[in-house]
């Protein structure tokens, strides 16, 4: 005869009912005011699955965007993380990258509203890029340059770790007593590169040093001093040896910082 004594036990425990189960509990956490619980839970504890999830994402992209944090009143804060909770799907599991997919809805899922600044995007960008540069696991080391070689005559090789970006607002000076209704003419270049100690820095760019890193990131093969001629005639200098002669210690100081690794040779020598 069959035995139908784990009958009851088999149908509680089939892998469809608990997909549903699962599927019940994460739409109520993530949405607790319009989603129901699960009927067989009860609230308490219920309660501090919501207050656990709820909380530990909110304590992360605090951490991850102090300054976005500061400008928002804690209501105002929570419901920005509650809709992300609710709006947004992760495309990873990895914790780590949490702050990224805050970033991907801030600038492609999120509707504005009022209590929004303008400059809400970029701002969280230029927070987020700290946190993305730190947690690059390319190393310095691995990208073939001589440290030492000729930064005019030979070709400046640009770190990974190096990222010229470019900002309507002056992300860099915003806090809650500096919040610009509107960006000013002139855009805000910043560079933020990691060093070989690990440690990530900012350095605002003008347009000298700005043209001289987009056009390293180009990497066309060109030596230093030839990089600074072209430099000085996009920016039409009356004097373009006073460019090489100032693009010269610029190209010091940024090997100095990490920014270059060094040099290759120059095929064309």
């Amino acid at each position: 005869m069959p035995d139908h004594s784990n009958k009851t036990e088999s149908k509680e425990n089939r892998p469809d009912r608990l997909i549903s189960q699962q599927t019940a509990f994460a739409a109520h956490i993530r949405d607790p005011e319009h989603v129901a619980p699960p009927a067989d839970i009860e609230n308490r504890r219920m309660q501090i699955y919501r207050e656990l999830f709820f909380n530990n994402i909110q304590s992360l992209l605090s951490s991850n965007f102090p300054v976005l944090r500061a400008l928002y009143t804690d209501s105002d804060w929570r419901q920005l993380v509650r809709d992300f909770y609710v709006e947004h799907r992760c495309q990873t599991p990895l914790f780590p990258e949490v702050a990224k997919e805050f970033l991907r809805y801030l600038q492609d899922g999120r509707k504005p509203r009022a209590e929004d600044p303008g400059f809400l995007h970029e701002l969280a960008h230029y927070e987020w890029v700290e946190l993305a540069l730190s947690l690059d696991e390319r190393e310095l080391d691995a990208t073939e340059a001589k440290e030492d070689g000729d930064l005019l005559t030979d070709v400046p090789v640009l770190s990974p770790l190096a990222w010229p970006l470019t900002y309507s607002y002056p992300v860099h000076r915003i806090k809650p007593d500096f919040q610009p209704d509107q960006p000013p003419a002139d855009a805000t270049h910043i560079l933020v590169y990691r060093n070989r100690q690990d440690a990530v820095r900012f350095m605002q760019l003008n347009d000298v040093s700005r043209l001289l890193l987009e056009l390293l990131l180009e990497d066309q093969g060109l030596a230093g001093l030839e990089l600074l001629k072209k430099v000085a005639r996009l920016i039409r200098h009356p004097e373009p040896g006073l460019v090489v002669e100032g693009g010269a210690e610029l190209l010091e100081d940024l090997r100095k910082k990490d920014v270059l690794l060094g040099t290759r040779k120059n095929p064309d020598v």
